[in-house]
């Protein structure tokens, strides 16, 4: 009795991570189905943070007011991109900075600075962004930047301007 006993909890155990990982599969497809809907080109047309705090995001040195206009290129299926500063007035230079994308889980996902010359895997170092709202042709991305034990809520507003 306790063996069939033990037998019953056994596969009760095993039936249920089985059930587990084929959710965590149909999450991982569900989320990289919603990330693959960003693949094309994309402006920032409005950056929204508390104005009494001077926001430098992605440690680029410029205001995020300097993001609008931007544009980003998302490529999902090698997991790349690009996002170019206008420049001009205040926010310096333009340029151009290449990105590798990781979504982590949900709608959180990261992204990392690529320098010249070095591989994404080199660089430990990012940023995590939480996608707040997504149509096809508009989505919203939040980051919460610590600042004196508090955090800073800034939303970078995306716009479709280009491929699908």
């Amino acid at each position: 009795m306790k063996k069939l006993l033990l037998a019953g909890m056994l596969g009760t155990a095993l039936f249920a991570v089985s059930c587990s990982a084929v959710n965590n599969a149909k999450t991982a497809q569900t989320q990289r189905s919603e990330f693959l809907k960003m693949k094309g080109d994309w402006q920032i047309v409005s950056v929204n943070y508390d104005k009494n705090f001077k926001v430098k995001p992605f440690d680029d040195g410029v205001d995020a007011q300097c993001f609008v206009g931007s544009h980003w290129r998302l490529i999902p299926n090698n997991w790349t991109g690009a996002y170019t500063l206008n420049g001009g007035g205040t926010c310096g230079a333009g340029f151009t900075q290449p990105i590798k994308i990781d979504v982590v889980s949900g709608n959180t996902f990261n992204f990392k600075k690529i320098a010249d010359g070095t591989k994404a895997k080199q660089n430990t170092a990012g940023y995590t962004l939480t996608l707040i709202n997504q149509n096809t042709d508009q989505f919203s991305l939040e980051q919460n930047i610590p600042f004196d034990g508090e955090n800073v809520r800034v939303v970078y507003n995306f716009e479709r301007t280009g491929m699908k």
